[in-house]
């Protein structure tokens, strides 16, 4: 692979198509749980599992609608970054079932990948998760040891997706 004399190698990923995003390295995860103690421990469970992704913690689903769809006083999402969300569903203000519809029904937020990791083990709120699109439907476990071994192999997991990057209308 030294290539021929006189051939110079262009590596034409620095140079995007025109109007192309090009994502950026990693997917910012977004933690959108209501119990600090849970949010805390999904972040120390991803970082320990060797995750080095930035991790940023919604409070509510108000807050992360907010986020995506740019109203408030920000923070707000970047162009062209891709995002992983992590979804719990019992919350104030909006459950997580509704930021699913919300985001899922947007045409530039729809291929946003979304886990829900919530207590909820009903059938019927699973099955009416995966209808809205959810990509993966998780249960956190009541036992310590348990939660931080799941959220372990959840960290490996992620370390293998491919995410595309949040586009924007013109």
């Amino acid at each position: 692979m030294g290539g021929e004399p006189g051939r110079v190698w262009l590596d034409l990923s620095h140079f995007p198509a025109e109007g192309m995003i090009m994502p950026k390295a990693a997917p910012v995860i977004l933690i959108v749980d209501d119990d600090e103690g849970h949010a805390f421990l999904v972040r120390d469970s991803l970082q320990e599992a060797g995750l080095g992704n930035e991790i940023e913690h919604f409070h509510d689903g108000q807050a992360v609608l907010d986020f995506f769809f740019q109203r408030g006083p920000g923070p707000f999402k970047q162009k062209g970054q891709s995002y992983l969300l992590l979804l719990d569903i019992r919350m104030p203000k909006v459950d997580g079932v509704e930021v699913l519809r919300q985001i899922k029904a947007d045409k530039d937020l729809h291929k946003l990948p979304i886990i829900m990791l919530t207590t909820t083990e009903d059938p019927r709120e699973v099955a009416r998760c995966h209808e809205l699109g959810c990509n993966v439907y998780l249960q956190k476990p009541v036992d310590y040891a348990k939660f931080a071994e799941a959220m372990r192999r959840l960290g490996m997991f992620i370390t293998l997706l491919l995410v595309p990057p949040v586009t924007e209308r013109d």
